[in-house]
């Protein structure tokens, strides 16, 4: 399900930013689910294959919405649209990181160029438009890793609360008073029948009460 969304919002995204490149939408007449299928698609388009399973991961962080509204960002942004959008502060803790990553790219076409670089809106070649992604303060694709980071360490830290949870349950449910010497309670009932201390009768009793 994953991939066939992914797949197919990435086709929807490389032709509304074909439409876009050619003037025949504006940014102000797009919704927040057309900004949604841009940043899929240029996601993918960085991602490469890796591209369906960070979304799988995201939607495991922080569900189908926190998903979606990272890519409206990302859409806004690269887009040129609107490049102040920001995160949203959703669930895991690492959108503040995100935003701050993202400030560098927060520039005006003639900002753009005036680094060397040109705005996403600014050149027909989309594989240039890749390039200029980037010019980030951390360069490249490096971003990408950084979010792969920040959700494997969410992934971890829940992971190990479920485990801690699960032991701290299995420690109450099986846990029963240790016996004297480490022996079991059969052995004791076992040796306080040789000891006389109670007669047949007790003893088969008690051991299946024990059983």
């Amino acid at each position: 399900e994953v991939v066939e969304h992914t797949a197919r919002e990435e086709q929807e995204g490389k032709e509304l930013w074909n439409k876009l490149q050619a003037k025949e939408v504006a940014c102000e007449n797009l919704n927040d689910g057309q900004y949604g299928v841009l940043g899929e698609y240029f996601m993918g388009t960085m991602a490469g294959d890796s591209h369906t399973a960070m979304n799988a991961m995201m939607i495991q962080a922080h569900g189908e919405d926190g998903e979606e509204q990272i890519h409206i960002v990302m859409g806004k942004r690269l887009s040129g649209c609107d490049i102040s959008a920001s995160f949203p502060a959703i669930s895991g803790g690492w959108m503040p990181m995100m935003n701050m990553m993202w400030g560098g790219w927060s520039a005006s076409p003639d900002e753009w160029a005036s680094r060397g670089g040109s705005s996403p809106l600014g050149n027909n070649s989309t594989n240039n438009n890749m390039m200029n992604f980037g010019f980030g303060p951390f360069g490249g694709f490096s971003w990408i890793f950084m979010i792969l980071w920040w959700v494997l360490i969410i992934a971890g830290i829940v992971a190990l609360i479920k485990w801690l949870t699960g032991q701290s349950r299995g420690i109450c449910d099986h846990e029963k008073p240790a016996s004297p010497a480490g022996r079991s309670a059969l052995e004791i009932l076992q040796e306080r029948y040789a000891k006389g201390e109670i007669n047949k009768q007790e003893f088969e009793e008690k051991k299946k009460d024990l059983s």
